[in-house]
């Protein structure tokens, strides 16, 4: 089993009761290296969803670690983006409740490829091949290990987990690819394919690194319309997404990068596109400017 463990120190892990989080969560308890929270969101998808909680605070206290919960209520027919969004709004603020070093979560190899397939299939471009990474704020010490390895694990160590019945719903995106692609895949596919990632970030840093210093400071939040003007079309689509991605503007899709080159190409001055929720980019004779509006 491949781990990338973190340095020691007070973290919180998400535990959700399945096989992944649970191994996971063994691992880290017996390095005695980490002082553990264990945090359960019950997106309340599930009629079942309690016997989760119930499961993964019996495991907490197995562990002796600290064990926080909280019931989302979203309803069956929520979706994966609304929950994963839910879920780490309260990752995120249990860490910092907690003052804890970052967040750990389980996911593995195949979740990787998985989020790869997906990002393609949705045209987040260069920048979803090698987005489910590690990060200062979020460590995934399983990246490098197959899902199938962790299930033997578990075998091997007597570990009780629960099956999320949501996983073979194939209304969800990711449990078709799961079911007929990623099943499908021998353990040197997959190895050929989180190589091809690891090429890739290193391509992505790279690139946007080159592309900043073509932004020139990126003064102000402003973008000079000069630069996009002298581009083509795909690479001023380049341009305008790591430009929002400097000012922490992190959450659009293809389809409004596409919006906002042809409009930062074509657009008169005083014309404002609106980004997402109450930011909009503000389009000068010289310059691109980003404007949150006041509520």
């Amino acid at each position: 089993m491949r781990l990338n463990l973190p340095k020691s120190g007070r973290y919180v892990i998400a535990v959700s009761g399945g096989v992944d989080s649970v191994v996971l969560l063994d691992l880290l308890a017996n390095t005695k290296r980490y002082e553990l929270i264990v945090a359960h969101f019950d997106h309340g998808i599930r009629t079942d969803s309690g016997s989760d909680r119930r499961l993964t605070e019996t495991l907490a206290d197995q562990y002796h670690c600290k064990f926080i919960y909280e019931e989302g209520r979203l309803g069956a027919k929520s979706s994966e983006a609304l929950c994963r969004e839910a879920r780490y709004n309260f990752l995120n603020r249990v860490v910092q409740e907690t003052g804890s070093s970052a967040l750990i979560t389980a996911h593995h190899l195949d979740d990787r490829i998985e989020t790869m397939i997906i990002n393609l299939l949705r045209g987040t471009g260069r920048k979803g091949m090698s987005s489910l990474r590690e990060t200062i704020s979020v460590k995934r010490p399983l990246l490098g290990t197959e899902k199938q390895e962790l299930i033997a694990y578990a075998h091997q160590h007597n570990l009780s987990w629960r099956e999320d019945s949501t996983n073979a719903d194939e209304r969800y995106l990711r449990n078709i690819i799961r079911k007929r692609l990623q099943d499908k895949l021998s353990a040197a596919d997959k190895q050929r394919l989180a190589a091809i990632i690891d090429d890739q970030e290193k391509i992505n840093a790279r690139l946007d690194q080159l592309i900043l210093e073509l932004i020139g400071g990126n003064q102000e939040g402003r973008l000079k319309r000069a630069i996009i003007n002298s581009l083509p079309y795909n690479e001023s689509k380049e341009l305008i997404a790591t430009w929002l991605r400097a000012n922490n503007l992190l959450n659009f899709d293809h389809k409004t990068i596409e919006r906002l080159t042809l409009a930062a190409k074509t657009k008169r001055p005083g014309v404002k596109m609106d980004i997402y929720k109450r930011t909009q980019m503000v389009i000068t004779k010289e310059f691109l400017a980003l404007k949150v509006n006041e509520r």
